[in-house]
This record gives structure tokens, sequence and C-alpha cells, in this order.
């Protein structure tokens, strides 16, 4: 995970994970929109999963 994969997961989570597919990037935008903190968590776990 790059470190300016890092800062656009706290900047702007669903565009970090645009690359991961429909469903990855459905689940960040929904829980971003629910609150910004669950989608920067799940936005560093779907990168660090996919490594």
């Amino acid at each position: 995970m790059s470190l300016l994969r890092v800062l656009l997961c706290i900047i702007f989570p669903p565009l970090a994970v645009l690359d991961k597919g429909c469903g990855s990037l459905l689940i960040v935008l929904l829980l971003t929109c629910c609150g910004w903190v669950p989608g920067v968590i799940a936005a560093l776990v779907i990168l660090n999963k996919s490594r």
C-alpha cells in the first residue's frame, strides 16, 4: 500500500478503492455517507487485504 493510497483513503475513501471493483466502491461509498471514519476504515481494510 503506497503512501499516496493511504492519503487518498483519508481524504476521499471511495476514490482510493475505485480500481477494486464496483462492490468495494459501493460499500465504501455507503459507509462514507454514514460517516467519514467508517469509510476510511473500510477503504484501508480493502486496500490492505488486496496486497
